[in-house]
């Protein structure tokens, strides 16, 4: 009867030591799985969204836009086009300014009148990226911060973005993020075809403090206690 009732507390001790264990492996997951998204997040400046296909002529409609952290310097950064058929890199844009309070930075074509159709820019230039299947590459010097290959490539041609390329898109459409300032290094992920080009507007991914990670990983592990305990014989 004694060896019974020891067992029984051992059993019993167990169980709390193995709740106890999910819990903090849950809290840990959880911790974890908002810190690989915070991680993700913080890889910026990146290439948020790009219009190269007005309907018509693409003269002063073209754009690309670029999500960072408010206030950061581009000064020292460029954005470059890679043919597809051959790797010549053209066109190229040198970055000038600072990112705004948005986290967005629109670079606009512009005629050679000087002017633009893309309102709210924050950087004028003379370039027309081409339909795919070709590549933009956002840079600081050698270093490359950034790539988005879209369109279909060959086995013969040049992909210089990541992952696999995002879809080539039908004129009057645009490729943006899903999240601005999301990048898991993937364009076929990251990217989608919007019908309608919104320069200077994005959304931006959630991210919870840490405590709330915290905060999820007890909730979830105490919903998983309360549930065994609603289940579990009663007591004798």
């Amino acid at each position: 009867m004694l060896f019974q009732m020891t067992e029984q507390r051992m059993q019993r001790t167990q169980r709390r030591r193995g709740l106890g264990s999910r819990v903090l492996e849950t809290c840990a997951l959880s911790v974890a799985w908002i810190g690989g998204w915070v991680g993700i997040a913080q890889a910026m400046p990146v290439l948020s969204e790009l219009y190269y296909d007005a309907p018509g002529s693409d003269d002063g409609f073209g754009f690309v836009e670029v999500a960072g952290i408010p206030g950061t310097s581009l000064e020292g950064l460029s954005i470059e086009g890679v043919n597809g058929r051959n790797g010549a890199i053209g066109p190229n844009i040198v970055l000038t300014g600072s990112i705004g309070a948005s986290g967005l930075f629109v670079v606009a074509d512009q005629t050679s009148a000087g002017t633009s159709g893309v309102p709210g820019a924050d950087l004028f230039a003379n370039f027309d990226f081409q339909n795919g299947p070709d590549s933009v590459v956002l840079r600081f010097g050698d270093t490359i911060l950034d790539q988005l290959g879209y369109g279909d490539f060959a086995m013969n041609e040049v992909f210089a973005g990541e992952g696999m390329a995002a879809p080539d898109v039908a004129p009057g459409q645009s490729l943006a993020r899903f999240f601005a300032d999301l990048d898991t290094d993937n364009n076929v992920m990251d990217f989608a075809v919007s019908d309608i080009p919104t320069p200077g507007i994005a959304s931006f991914l959630p991210i919870p403090e840490p405590g709330g990670a915290i905060l999820l990983g007890l909730g979830l592990a105490g919903l998983g206690f309360r549930t065994r305990r609603c289940g579990s014989r009663p007591r004798r």
